[in-house]
């Protein structure tokens, strides 16, 4: 487990001591509600509106341009009505943001009391590649992890959120382009999974859902899909169902949306959980 500390103070923690928090505010979680989860791939703060853009802007993934700011500001609007959120692609405080820790920017303007930059791609003064995690939720536990692959460079956070009586495992990552890469992370976040009653695996999964269900490490575990499958990218005409969120038999889906936002060139997925047998008590 690593403590919640910003990017350049974090350090390494006992299993049994309570991570330091970046802020004093306090958000915990009775159960008494659905949680709601949402995963982004922010590509940095650009927005895209079509494929040529990625080589006539492409100069913007390196240097830094008035209007990620803006977008960035946008971005925390729309994930600030949930309780966690998933972020890929995110820049850590380099040149190209203007040395803005993204993940802390988007943290501050939405007022989520907790996050965590993971830095998987140190590029130095010019990029700080990784993944980050917002919540409302005060985790019990979180741990980093670097995945395998042909290309280092990805990464996995887990975090153990409380909901009443019982725990979440939300396991947020990015995973690689190619296939064999791809087939290397996912027995690898099976084995962080294995055992658990309640988990969330959400995030640019760079794979179709067929592939992901019967044809992939995840095979012989009991996820599943939220929904009905929907496009995700590119955001300005999806085509193709990139990111996903599974979850395990024990909780229930109440709403689930890929949201018409287009500030990226991905479209994020908006969901809502809880448990299963607390939604049955309900009824």
């Amino acid at each position: 487990m690593v403590a919640w500390a910003r990017r350049g103070e974090m350090r390494a923690v006992p299993a049994a001591a309570t991570p330091t928090m970046h802020s004093s505010a306090l958000s915990l979680h009775d159960g008494t509600r659905p949680l709601r989860f949402l995963s982004f791939n922010i590509q940095v703060g650009i927005g895209t509106a079509r494929y040529r853009h990625y080589f006539t802007k492409g100069w913007k993934h390196v240097l830094p341009h008035q209007g990620r700011h803006l977008n960035l500001e946008r971005i925390a609007e729309v994930v600030g009505g949930y309780d966690f959120v998933a972020l890929q692609e995110v820049d850590s405080g380099s040149l190209r943001s203007n040395y803005v820790n993204q993940v802390q920017f988007i943290a501050e303007r939405a007022r989520f009391p907790y996050w965590y930059t993971q830095l998987n791609r140190d590029l130095g003064p010019l990029a700080q590649h990784g993944n980050g995690l917002l919540s409302r939720v005060a985790p019990m536990e979180m741990q980093d992890h670097k995945l395998p692959g042909a290309i280092p460079g990805r990464g996995a956070i887990v975090a153990r959120l409380p909901y009443g009586d019982e725990t979440v495992v939300v396991v947020l990552l990015h995973l690689s382009l190619g296939e064999r890469s791809r087939r290397l992370q996912l027995e690898y976040v099976r084995s962080l999974i294995a055992g658990e009653d309640h988990v969330v695996l959400m995030g640019d999964m760079n794979s179709h859902l067929p592939q992901l269900l019967f044809d992939s490490p995840l095979a012989d575990t009991n996820l599943r899909p939220v929904g009905q499958v929907q496009p995700t990218y590119p955001a300005w005409r999806p085509l193709r169902a990139l990111d996903h969120v599974l979850v395990s038999p024990r909780l229930t889906v109440s709403d689930y949306e890929v949201l018409d936002c287009r500030l990226s060139d991905h479209r994020p997925i908006g969901v809502t959980l809880e448990l299963a047998e607390r939604a049955a008590a309900v009824m």
